[in-house]
């Protein structure tokens, strides 16, 4: 005889061990709020509307028939242009970044001067090619794997690049000036003649000197030379706003002071020979002879006669004075040394790496990037006035959630419990998650995206409302309890999946063609729909398996929300026995 259940189907949707989905949760739900401890980050990061500050949004403009300069590489050495200018103003927390094709969004927290930050994002870059005058390392140099191509005289540290290309007949002539002696060429002499009427100390000297007497020199030059050597000497080159303000308000015709990036080396610097707009073309290549990374410069007509006269002068000078300086708002990024006379085109070897040659690249091609942005809108927010809003909306998130729960109680009673339960549970893992993500990926709770937490009570709530009327409805049916759970679910879950779909779609479109503050909302939407599917299918559904098997529930008490006959069920449903066999006539007896 066959076993009575042999064959058969489990009811659909059934959840046969209901306690491993909680497990799942639970152990998900303390990952998290112990992640919150463990990075000790228990608080959302709070956006600029929230926290008080100043947002700025930036729309990128190319000039007539330039359109193709609005490219992912552009915006992203624009976005780390405007980064180091505001940290150059000491601000901390500050966040830069692009937002769909063409835009950049500057969020800068309270405590900064907004006037001055708007100035600052909104400039053009500023790129220099200036000839090295003296140089002194701040840090020991970082070794380098293959010798760099060294200038005539003093031997050229390892580590330093070095500029190659095709040489071309100086007009300077042969000769070599010695260091600190002006050039026996024209040329020589005229940049020495430029550098002292300038009050620029004269080129050789590694280390800055009190000033020599001058006697073709007014006093005035001499007073400019002494402020310049003494701005050198007291130069710091130790943090980003250091270095950024290092050579603060000088023009390009004058010498300055700066730092390079990474502050391992401060320079005196000539005034620029070689504009930045000069560059027609910059790229990071492999050098197929050696499979070193290295950046080849193209430069326009005139920017090509001003690159051979400049690597023609330095040429003859000895390291340090054989280097010229790639300055970007007076920072330097790299100074290589410099061999021969260089025309129309040039390559810096040194000790890239494929990173390190890109982004050079891309701040060479960025000083010929026709590109400017337009000021689209900026929003500052004192911190009382984003306390409030906070406020204001945690009331506003309060009244809505306390709406929900009255209605769930009034009209689900027993059942409500269950929906609070997972409201908790969604609340959690929202408030663990948004914690986490702000030192993650930087994301800000603002003031939209708390409206989208608020919308999201009202779709959590339309999911576990889903299912307990499918549950009613097979109650009314006249199955019991269990049954009815089992039953319900696949077609709850069929309708619970397309809601939160729509949702989700609606968050993600939002999105992607939105800038600024109303991505915070998609964000937040796109996030809890997801928790939504989690919470509903990892949770609630589990606890409704397990509260179904307790006689409160089960036996359909009137406070439970699953009375029978307040519900007006049916009859319970009967099976009947079917035969398979047909029917056999007997013989009528006589």
């Amino acid at each position: 005889m066959a076993a009575p259940n042999k064959g058969r189907r489990p009811a659909a949707g059934g959840q046969s061990k209901p306690g491993r989905a909680l497990a799942l949760i639970l152990i998900a739900m303390v990952a998290l709020v112990g992640g919150m401890f463990i990075s000790h980050t228990t608080t959302p990061r709070l956006g600029i509307d929230l926290a008080g500050g100043t947002s700025i949004t930036l729309k990128a403009k190319p000039e007539p028939g330039q359109e193709s300069a609005i490219n992912k590489a552009n915006m992203d050495t624009a976005v780390s242009i405007m980064e180091r200018r505001v940290n150059g103003l000491g601000v901390s927390e500050a966040e830069v970044q692009t937002q769909g094709n063409d835009n950049i969004i500057v969020n800068i927290p309270k405590g900064t001067n907004s006037e001055q930050a708007r100035q600052q994002v909104g400039q053009t870059a500023k790129l220099y090619f200036r000839p090295v005058l003296t140089a002194q390392a701040t840090a020991a140099p970082t070794p380098s794997a293959s010798p760099s191509a060294s200038g005539k005289g003093t031997p050229t540290p390892s580590g330093t690049p070095s500029v190659t290309g095709k040489a071309t007949p100086s007009a300077s002539g042969k000769a070599t000036p010695s260091a600190g002696k002006p050039s026996g060429t024209p040329q020589g002499r005229a940049l020495t003649d430029a550098l002292k009427a300038s009050g620029t100390p004269t080129p050789g000297a590694s280390k800055p000197s009190s000033p020599a007497p001058n006697p073709s020199g007014s006093a005035a030059d001499s007073a400019a030379a002494a402020k310049l050597q003494a701005q050198f000497a007291a130069l710091d080159c130790s943090t980003k706003e250091a270095r950024s303000k290092a050579g603060e308000g000088a023009k390009s015709t004058d010498p300055t002071v700066a730092c390079d990036q990474n502050g391992a080396e401060k320079y005196i610097l000539g005034p620029a020979e070689v504009d930045g707009t000069d560059v027609a073309k910059a790229q990071a290549v492999i050098n197929q002879q050696n499979g070193q990374w290295i950046v080849q410069m193209d430069f326009t007509s005139g920017g090509s006669k001003k690159f051979a006269a400049i690597t023609g002068k330095l040429s003859q000078q000895q390291y340090p004075n054989n280097r010229f300086a790639i300055a970007l708002d007076n920072t330097v990024v790299s100074a290589p040394t410099v061999s021969s006379t260089l025309s129309g085109s040039a390559e810096i070897s040194g000790s890239f790496n494929q990173s390190s040659a890109q982004d050079l690249a891309n701040v060479l091609s960025y000083g010929a990037l026709p590109l400017t942005f337009q000021e689209q809108s900026v929003t500052t927010v004192t911190a009382a006035l984003g306390a409030d809003q906070l406020h204001a909306g945690l009331i506003a998130g309060a009244i809505g959630l306390a709406l929900v729960i009255i209605y769930l109680v009034a009209y689900y009673r027993g059942l409500a419990m269950i929906a609070i339960l997972s409201l908790v549970a969604s609340a959690i893992l929202t408030y663990a998650i948004m914690t986490l993500l702000g030192p993650g990926i930087g994301f800000a709770l603002n003031l939209p995206a708390v409206c989208g937490a608020i919308v999201a009570i009202g779709i959590t709530a339309d999911s576990f409302i889903v299912y307990f009327e499918r549950i009613r409805d097979e109650i009314r049916e006249g199955r019991t309890l269990r049954p009815a759970v089992e039953r319900a679910w696949p077609r709850a879950r069929r309708t619970i999946l397309v809601s939160d779909f729509v949702s989700f779609l609606a968050a993600a479109v939002l999105f992607i063609v939105t800038v600024g503050k109303v991505q915070g909302f998609a964000f937040t939407l796109g996030l809890t729909t997801l928790l939504d599917v989690v919470v509903v299918f990892l949770f609630t559904k589990p606890v409704m398996t397990l509260l179904a098997r307790r006689k409160f529930f089960a036996s359909g008490h009137p406070w439970s929300g699953l009375d029978p006959k307040r519900l007006g069920a049916k009859p319970p449903l009967r099976r009947t026995r079917r035969t398979t066999s047909a029917p056999v006539d007997t013989p009528k007896e006589a």
